[in-house]
């Protein structure tokens, strides 16, 4: 059985969680960090989960993040990799119809998530759930937020040529974004009206693996 290490709260984890759940996969998920527990942040005064500073796990990631998984003794880390990876093994014709263009424009998209949204996006959750209200900082937040309108509005356009984010039906390509987006709705921030992205929300959000790994505000805004 697949093992993963991560945590449900854990934007990275819940993107490895929604592709092997799409995938179809029976795993094994050890809950993991060294940032967040069951009381919440260690900012907050919660113990971690733990084992990313273990010998044994830094062996599997030398990073000592989160996720990192073992395929029948194959480890590995990075969690867009850790989608590709599978999807590549397990589930090629349903994550990116076994063909390798939509495989390539897929993972263009998943590289421009970590690259476009990833930064900002960590801004918002610390200023906003994590981190205890004096230690928060409303003009990071703001700065945050106008970045944002900018992939946003890049989406916004992809989506008005294609019905998912790397071709007109689902792959692993909107597994990233969809978390990311998922979230900065689940915020309520200020946008512009953007009527392509609310119409593939709501198409993602009627997935099953969505539902069971991302739609829960309380694995977003818990901190």
């Amino acid at each position: 059985m697949l093992k993963i290490w991560g945590r449900p709260t854990s934007a990275c984890t819940q993107k490895a969680l929604w592709g092997i759940e799409e995938i179809g996969l029976e795993y094994d998920l050890i809950l993991s960090s060294g940032t967040m527990g069951p009381e919440g942040h260690v900012s907050k005064g919660g113990k971690p989960y733990g084992h990313v500073d273990t010998p044994e796990y830094r062996a599997m990631n030398p990073n000592g993040t989160v996720p990192t998984i073992d395929d029948d003794g194959f480890t590995l880390w990075e969690s867009n990799v850790i989608v590709r990876y599978l999807s590549m093994k397990y589930a090629a014709e349903k994550m990116y119809r076994n063909d390798v263009q939509t495989f390539a424009s897929a993972s263009r998209w998943m590289d421009w998530e970590q690259a476009q949204f990833l930064p900002e996006q960590h801004i918002l959750v610390m200023n906003l759930v994590r981190l205890p209200q004096a230690e928060r900082d409303p003009e990071a937040v703001e700065r945050a937020r106008v970045s944002l309108l900018r992939p946003l509005g890049i989406l916004e356009e992809q989506l008005g040529r294609t019905e998912y984010i790397a071709a007109d039906g689902f792959t692993m390509g909107d597994i990233p974004i969809g978390m990311r987006v998922h979230r900065w709705f689940l915020f309520g921030l200020e946008s512009p009206p953007m009527p392509n992205l609310d119409r593939w929300y709501q198409a993602i959000q009627e997935r099953p693996a969505f539902k069971k790994h991302i739609a829960d505000p309380a694995l977003h805004l818990s901190g």
